[in-house]
């Protein structure tokens, strides 16, 4: 079964309004939301210095000494340094691996606080001040206008999604209008003699993503693999200047399943028994973190919703439990099969 991740121009989104061009757009990105579940996007509008840009300062951070990156670990979610072998993303999905914690990359985590939003109340859990770290001089110039370009692209996403859904074009808005947000940098290269190179090697877990859609800029190096419909691992990698996008649990249970939460994993970047560096920046749109998220009749019809409405913050809290607590996540016995299925071929 051939496999491959759709490219869809979303210029007429961020340039142009052709009504035309943006009904063939949004079909286009509901083609692929429900049959893949990643689509490729072109036509961001994100400039090349911007990306450049966030490129240096992700290479300016990692090179620090190991001591000064871990003056950056915070004891808020998603926020600074996050060290190899802290995460099993693998237990978010349902899965125990053998070594609980076994994740090798490290990341830098930044997002939205509640200082973005200086008339509301946001829980410091989800919506915690940003770590700059003074060593790296041009990270926060660098990490900032991407961050927001982000922000910009994953509203246009969900603009065109609910236009492929055929809802109001402003249905996501009260939704996502103080969006908990999360850009994570993630760097897979770790020093000589730190790790051993054997079959059990896991640069990210087998694991679906939590919220509404993530952007994706990662380089051209192998090591994502996406499962396909055939329960098989396909290599992925971005075409040059485009963005990978995926839909996250939240998406899957708004559309309940029209649209697919595709479980992806990164396995370690190795050319020839040495591992070779891999970069990406994964930003994560993940909803208000009040918003009760559940199927609109618009879209699955008053009797045929499977899913119970859910909150946002309960939602990624119960996911994060198994990624960063170590807690075999109960509620994701499909994610599980799936892996399991793949694994057996």
């Amino acid at each position: 079964m051939s496999f491959a991740v759709p490219i869809v121009d979303l210029s007429s989104y961020t340039g142009s309004a052709d009504p035309a061009d943006r009904h063939a757009t949004a079909n286009a990105l509901d083609t692929a939301c429900s049959d893949v579940g990643f689509v490729q996007i072109v036509g961001h509008g994100i400039p090349d210095p911007v990306i450049e840009g966030l490129a240096s300062a992700i290479d300016e951070y990692f090179a620090l000494p190991r001591l000064t990156k871990l003056l950056y670990r915070s004891p808020a979610v998603n926020r600074g340094y996050t060290p190899p072998k802290s995460e099993a993303l693998s237990l978010s999905a349902g899965i125990a691996p053998a070594d609980r914690m076994n994740d090798f990359f490290e990341a830098f985590n930044v997002g939205a606080p509640a200082s973005d939003y200086p008339d509301l109340n946001m829980p410091h859990e989800h919506y915690a001040e940003n770590l700059w770290p003074a060593e790296a001089v041009g990270f926060e110039s660098g990490v900032v206008p991407y961050f927001r370009h982000a922000q910009r692209v994953a509203r246009v996403l969900t603009h065109a999604f609910a236009d492929a859904l055929g809802l109001p074009s402003t249905f996501f808005g009260p939704h996502t209008d103080h969006s908990i947000e999360v850009l994570r940098l993630n760097n897979y290269a770790l020093p000589p003699g730190e790790i051993d190179l054997d079959d059990d090697l896991t640069g990210m877990g087998e694991h679906t993503d939590f919220g509404i859609v993530t952007v994706l800029w990662a380089d051209r190096v192998a090591g994502l693999q996406v499962l396909g419909p055939d329960d098989h691992w396909h290599d992925v990698q971005p075409e040059p200047g485009a963005l990978l996008v995926n839909l996250g649990d939240l998406m899957a249970r708004w559309t309940n399943d029209r649209w697919v939460s595709t479980l992806h994993r990164v396995k370690p970047p190795v050319v020839d028994g040495r591992i070779v560096r891999r970069r990406s920046a994964a930003f994560f749109h993940d909803g208000n973190s009040e918003a009760v998220i559940q199927a609109p009749t618009e879209v699955v019809g008053r009797s045929n919703v499977s899913y119970e409405p859910i909150r946002v913050e309960d939602h990624i809290a119960a996911k994060l439990r198994g990624s960063r607590g170590g807690v075999l996540n109960p509620s994701a016995a499909g994610e599980a099969a799936r892996i399991r299925a793949a694994a057996s071929r």
